[in-house]
């Protein structure tokens, strides 16, 4: 279950991200962004994570950028990790060092998270994590991944893939989404939300958005009809919302209405509504006592029965087991 895994008490929390010869530096500083909170941002009240950086190879690291970086840990704080990021990986090609394979597959065997963002999903793949598994990486290098690991169920088109205990990521700003969803799962949607407004990002994406948009179009009065009619929809996700309605109010037609949201949000209206209303009935749970049948009603799911089954389907978990989980941490 993802919440039973993720919520930990906070003086738990041990995350270790990994690093390597020839990093890229903004990979390296994606999960240091988002979860070192050490030195500063205290008037955000943020959680404070252990967070260590930990040398995948011995000696000074160079990094892609022409500087090189040390590290004050190796691959043996990986053994007391809850929580292992692999930023990225320098070569898909080539097969990672062996020790921090076994190290991988060891944390994973006694109960960490083990997350690849990026092309940090071929070290997972390599490590033998994702074998039956459904993962992400990349968009431009799934050809590539999909080939040379074909027991991976590779989800080509979407940001970031939870599996049990593993979490894999598309590449660049998609790694920021896959962090600011794992703080989510760990301290709920408020803290997420804080960290997002100091990197000044989206809150929250859902995982199944595509990657990228292959043509994406030039602003124009269709555009801002439809950004009003989504702005409209969350402000009404208590009422029932169909295709032909949305498309009506934003004075299109149905098939231009689907084609426009598609190149805007990457993703279907109704999958669209399914993840606003999860993630505002994640955000009541966390915050309110209201009930199941209050809380089913006001984002639109209309019985628990039905908010129930969306929990289950997306998140592994209850609505009543998410509370408790959130309300223990």
């Amino acid at each position: 279950m993802y919440n039973q895994a993720m919520n930990d008490s906070a003086d738990s929390q041990r995350l270790a991200v990994v690093a390597f010869d020839r990093i890229s530096p903004f990979h390296l500083s994606v999960p240091c962004l988002v979860f070192d909170n050490r030195e500063g941002d205290r008037d955000l009240d943020l959680p404070q994570f252990d967070l260590r950086v930990c040398a995948a190879e011995p000696g000074r690291l160079r990094t892609r950028a022409g500087f090189s970086i040390e590290t004050h840990y190796g691959l043996q704080a990986l053994r007391s990790a809850d929580t292992i990021i692999v930023p990225s990986w320098r070569d898909a090609d080539e097969r990672p060092p062996e020790p921090l394979l076994k190290a991988l597959r060891g944390a994973h065997a006694r109960g960490a998270r083990i997350v690849g963002l990026c092309l940090g999903a071929y070290v997972l793949a390599e490590a033998g994590l994702l074998d039956g598994r459904r993962a992400t990486t990349h968009w431009h290098w799934s050809e590539h991944f999909a080939a040379r690991y074909p027991q991976v169920a590779l989800q080509r088109d979407v940001l970031y893939v939870d599996d049990e205990r593993i979490t894999t990521s598309a590449g660049t700003a998609a790694a920021l989404d896959c962090c600011l969803h794992l703080l989510r799962g760990m301290h709920g949607a408020e803290i997420a939300n804080r960290v997002a407004r100091r990197l000044v990002v989206a809150p929250h994406r859902q995982g199944g958005q595509a990657q990228y948009i292959e043509q994406p179009l030039p602003a124009s009065a269709q555009d801002d009809r439809l950004a009003t009619v989504l702005a409209w929809a969350l402000a009404h996700l208590d009422q029932a919302h169909s295709l032909d309605a949305l498309a009506e109010r934003a004075l299109m037609s149905r098939r231009t209405f689907t084609r426009r949201f598609r190149d805007s949000t990457g993703t279907t209206v109704g999958q669209w509504l399914t993840g606003q209303r999860l993630a505002r009935a994640q955000r009541l749970l966390e915050t309110s006592d209201a009930s199941l049948d209050a809380i089913a009603a006001e984002t639109g799911f209309g019985t628990p029965a039905s908010l129930r089954q969306h929990f289950a389907a997306q998140l592994g978990t209850s609505p009543s087991a998410y509370r408790r989980g959130f309300r223990g941490a």
